[in-house]
């Protein structure tokens, strides 16, 4: 194997070690449970603004997410609706949604336009704030 190579191998090697640092750094809990991850919940009900969450309850970063729908889903109940779905146990969802990254957040309209999409960790006040940018005030 010529220097090149090596050098190649080494730095792949770095880079992943300081991702998995960096996950494992901003990771509050890996163990909560991922909401409904058994069955799809595509089905928009009533006409609320709902958040649809694409991922995997095994994906770390998915992981992440998964307290923060639990919390929108309790706190903003009546007012918005949060689905999520395992797209690595129903592969059907992701290819209905165009999806590229998991996990990749959608943000649909009280009548399920489609506003915004977001791929990768997205943080409560990030979610939150993005509502308010579309004049969809939660905190009322």
């Amino acid at each position: 194997m010529n220097k090149a190579a090596k050098l190649i191998i080494v730095i792949v090697l770095i880079a992943a070690i300081a991702g998995v640092a960096m996950v494992k750094k901003t990771q509050k809990s890996t163990n909560a449970p991922v909401a409904d991850v058994n069955k799809p919940s595509a089905t928009i009900s009533g006409n609320l603004p709902r958040l649809l969450d694409l991922g995997a309850d095994k994906c770390i970063p998915c992981k992440m997410m998964a307290p923060i729908l639990e919390e929108l889903k309790t706190t903003y109940n009546g007012k918005l609706q949060v689905d999520f779905i395992d797209v690595w146990k129903n592969p059907d969802e992701a290819n209905k949604s165009g999806i590229r990254v998991i996990p990749t957040q959608i943000f649909y309209d009280a009548s399920g336009k489609e506003l915004y999409r977001h791929e990768g960790f997205f943080s409560k006040e990030d979610i939150l704030g993005k509502w308010k940018e579309f004049g969809i005030n939660l905190e009322k």
